[in-house]
Formats: structure tokens, C-alpha cells, sequence
């Protein structure tokens, strides 16, 4: 049995709550949550569940003094590093951490912030580690794996596309992805805006661990993000995104090598689909050029009896933390690189030093 802690309950960490308490080989233990509210609240009954027990707080000590395996870390999305000092504590706790928002190559920087994350590993003998969809998925694991199809590559890129439209926290989708800025002010290229200081470190760091994946070193990583605006007003769950607003962020990083773009990362966010590059794309799309080249597109979809309000992509995050918690469990000290794969193993418990 595994004892797992959550780190928030936004609507990705109830997902994986809820995954936690389904699974019969993981135990909740604690949770910490950002707001007073929350504080003191059995866990389940933030999910929707029945009381599971155990109490959220919103006591940092508390959390760093309670015993557990891991740490799920989901936390409010920040410039790329912010939660550093948070994850630092846990480490030194003697705590796992997973990470749901990158962390997947840490030690790709080679710089005083790895380093410290790695010192803080091996005092509190623990490891580090992410886990998610974008990043964490289909590019660190599909995307690489589609190449072993080719016997030369010249290009890879890595498309994803979601409908934003029913985000519940307007805080969110308004503050964290940008919509309904006003491009006149905020330019898609600022390093100061929110999106843009959360995302490129991040997703640096998934192209970075792709090209090491691909034996490719990297000149460079170079971003060339785009906007579009709304030609109305356009309502959406969590609030209205105004005329001449940003309706559509499309977030483009590019792997340099030899002076070539040799890999992209395309990421549609959108309220309104007119400029996407095609009608009702899927979720993912993965191109490579090469001899010979591949295609791929993965949707994922809920199980055909579940009538809950999850989206098939809570139930999929939750899925991501819940395969690797094993291997974390199991790893030794120190930064752990995403691994190639992670699959759904029948036998949890014993799966952690299986290699695949």
C-alpha cells in the first residue's frame, strides 16, 4: 500500500484524489489546499466522495510532518520554478514528489536550480519526478516512440489541440492561459506574462528531454507564439471572453539543431475553433518526416458506463501519477528522468523495479 498526499485540489488534483481513493492499492493521507475553506475539510467531501477519513489543511508544517510515500504536486500554475521552494521542503521531508506541471527532465538546466533540487533529493533520500499529459506524455513518451518507426528523422512535431470552453476556474483560463487578454497589451512573446513565464521553461524541458531522447544536441530551444482574437463576445463557462480578446493561443516551441528545426511543439488552446488548422482536430497529433515518415492522432475517451462529470483527461492525468507512483517508490535518490513508458501494470505493487 502506498500513502499518497495532494498537494491542491484544483480540477486536476481532485481528479487524482479521486483516483487515489478508487485505487486499492493507495492510501490518501493528507492533502494540503491554499484556501481557509478548504482547511478541515474531510478530503473525500471536496470530491464529491464519501469522507474518506482524512482532512485537508492548509498547514505547510502539517504536510511536511505527516508520513507518506509520495507527494502528488498539483499546484496553482506560476512562472516555471516557482514551486521550487515547496518541492525542495517535501524532498528534504523524506517525501517522493510528483509533479504534474513539468519536472520531467530536471536536470536538463545543469544549473544552481537542479542543483539544489538534486541536494535536496538525496538529504531527505527521495526522488523527483513528472507526470502528466503535455508535458509528461505524448511528447517524452509517444512522440519518441513513434520515431523508432524511422530509420532517418528529419523532423518531429508534436500537435496538440483542446477546447477550452468548459473550464470551471476563471482564474484559470482567464489569468493562467491567457484568454481574454487584450494582445494590444500583452504580446504573445512576453516573458513577463503569466502564460508565457509558466510555459516556456517547461516546456523547454520537454524538448529538451525528447532531443536527448533522439540523441539530438540542441543549439537551442526557440519560442514563436501566436494569438488570435475573438471577433465577439464568445461565453463560455467561466465567464465571457470579449471582442478583441485572445480567443486562441497557439504556444510554439522549436528544437534547434544544426542550425535546423529539427522538433516542434504546437499547442492550440481555444473558445473559438475558426483559426485552428483544421475542423474538430484530436487531442494529439504526432508527425514525423523521415524514411519512412508516421502519423498519429490519440483522443482519449470516458469508459462507455461512466456517467460522472469527469473529463476523460482528469481520468488520464490521474492515470499518469497513478502508473508512475511504483517506479518513484522505487527509484533511487536524486532527479529521476520521465521513463519512456509507464503502462497500466496488473501487478501495482510489485511493478516498481519491473523495466519495460
Amino acid at each position: 500500500m502506498y500513502r499518497i498526499i495532494q498537494w491542491a485540489t484544483g480540477s486536476m488534483g481532485a481528479a487524482i484524489v479521486r483516483g487515489v481513493l478508487d485505487h486499492p492499492d493507495l492510501e490518501m493521507v493528507g492533502a494540503y489546499v491554499y484556501s481557509d475553506s478548504k482547511s478541515g475539510v474531510d478530503v473525500g467531501t471536496l470530491v464529491g466522495r464519501p469522507a474518506a477519513g482524512v482532512h485537508a489543511t492548509n498547514n505547510v508544517e502539517a504536510i511536511l510532518a505527516a508520513d507518506a510515500d509520495v507527494v502528488v504536486h498539483a499546484g496553482r500554475v506560476g512562472p516555471y520554478g516557482s514551486h521550487d521552494e515547496d518541492i525542495i521542503r517535501l524532498l528534504e521531508s523524506g517525501k517522493n514528489v510528483i509533479s504534474i506541471n513539468g519536472y520531467t527532465y530536471t536536470e536538463y538546466w545543469n544549473n544552481e536550480r537542479s542543483k539544489r533540487l538534486q541536494e535536496a533529493c538525496i538529504k531527505g533520500n527521495s526522488t523527483l519526478c513528472g507526470a502528466g499529459l503535455n508535458p509528461g506524455f505524448i511528447a517524452e513518451q509517444v512522440a519518441t516512440l513513434v520515431t523508432g518507426l524511422s530509420s532517418s528523422v528529419d523532423h518531429v512535431e508534436i500537435v496538440e489541440s483542446a477546447d477550452a470552453t468548459k473550464l470551471r476556474d476563471p482564474n484559470y483560463l482567464f489569468d493562467a492561459l491567457g484568454f481574454g487578454a487584450d494582445p494590444k497589451i500583452r504580446s504573445a512573446n512576453d516573458p513577463s506574462w503569466l502564460p508565457v513565464a509558466a510555459f516556456n521553461g517547461m516546456y523547454e524541458e520537454t524538448i529538451g528531454l525528447v532531443a536527448y531522447r533522439l540523441g539530438m544536441t540542441l543549439d537551442r530551444v526557440e519560442s514563436d507564439h501566436i494569438v488570435h482574437t475573438a471577433k465577439a463576445d464568445i461565453p463560455v463557462y467561466a465567464g465571457i471572453v470579449r471582442a478583441g480578446t485572445v480567443s486562441h493561443t497557439n504556444w510554439r516551441w522549436h528544437g534547434i539543431v544544426g542550425g535546423k528545426r529539427r522538433l516542434t511543439l504546437s499547442i492550440h488552446w481555444y473558445v473559438d475553433p475558426t483559426n485552428l488548422d483544421e475542423p474538430n482536430p484530436p487531442l494529439w497529433k504526432v508527425n514525423v518526416t523521415g524514411h519512412p515518415g508516421a502519423r498519429i492522432s490519440i483522443n482519449v475517451e470516458k469508459h462507455p458506463d461512466d456517467r460522472s462529470k469527469m473529463s476523460p483527461e482528469q481520468y488520464a492525468v490521474a492515470a499518469r501519477v497513478i502508473n508512475l507512483i511504483p517506479l518513484v517508490v522505487a527509484a533511487k535518490p536524486g532527479l529521476m528522468r520521465l521513463p519512456t513508458t509507464t503502462p497500466f501494470r496488473d501487478d501495482y505493487l510489485t511493478s516498481g523495479n519491473t523495466q519495460v
